[in-house]
């Protein structure tokens, strides 16, 4: 397809050697294990980490999982918040566990991968919640955690970039955890799935479809109604100021800093 990236070009022809089946002809349940399936199926091999270590947390329906993976670096580290990609359906801490590896490695961060609950299971804003304590938990754990408590930032990728945004306006709103940074990964920024680009690259594009997308929001919220809480649509938050300053990448491959 002329004028995309390479790198996309070359992404869109393994997607289509892999055969990968339709998102919205599958039930959440096939949908995960072709994800889970097609994960274990990477041949790269991330950067190395120190150690990795599973904990579980409190939120606000029981307890939800946290891998942490420390870098090889002395000291007190950075620390990232991170939620995993999917569409608030399909994704886990495992498909994630390659991005979560090269995310440590890379910055030589503490990372947190947040295993937060999904629709339908588990229906907006239990997703919300959960990234939120698990934000809460990590501030106030940092030390413990070998992390430095005033460098923490949050960071994810597609329905994931979209919590990394909610969390950062909760943080705002609620005065702390203070953040250094969020960073988002073609966010899904407005569940009304309104725009040109809806239009635009409705097929052809892989598996994020137009149909593929209101099949994953219509999983995840309760109703046409929560696609105008801010909560599941940052973008329609009242104010965006005092937000923590952002780093967006989106298809474009450009990144904008706030």
């Amino acid at each position: 397809m002329p004028g995309l990236h390479p790198q996309i070009q070359e992404v869109l022809r393994a997607m289509a050697e892999a055969k990968l089946r339709p998102i919205e002809e599958m039930t959440p349940a096939e949908a995960r294990a072709q994800m889970e399936a097609t994960a274990l199926a990477r041949r790269a091999e991330p950067l190395p980490v120190a150690r990795v270590e599973e904990r579980l947390i409190p939120s606000p329906a029981g307890e939800i999982r946290l891998r942490l993976y420390w870098p090889a670096a002395a000291g007190q580290v950075p620390a990232i918040v991170y939620y995993h990609g999917g569409g608030h359906v399909i994704g886990s801490l495992d498909t994630h566990d390659f991005v979560a590896r090269n995310l440590c490695g890379g910055t030589e961060a503490l990372v947190a991968s947040v295993n937060y609950r999904m629709g339908p299971e588990h229906k907006f804003p239990a997703a919300v919640d959960d990234s939120f304590a698990a934000l809460q938990w990590v501030h106030a754990n940092a030390e413990s955690l070998g992390a430095d408590r005033s460098r923490i930032g949050v960071h994810g990728d597609s329905a994931g970039a979209n919590l990394a945004a909610v969390v950062a306006l909760l943080a705002r709103d609620a005065g702390g955890p203070r953040l250094w940074l969020q960073s988002l990964v073609y966010p899904v920024a407005d569940y009304n799935l309104v725009g040109d680009s809806y239009d635009k690259y409705a097929k052809g594009y892989g598996i994020l479809t137009r149909d593929a997308m209101v099949w994953f929001r219509d999983h995840y919220l309760r109703g046409p109604q929560d696609a105008e809480d801010w909560r599941a649509s940052p973008i329609k938050a009242p104010s965006l100021a005092g937000a923590a300053p952002a780093i967006v990448v989106t298809r474009r491959m450009r990144c904008a800093a706030r």
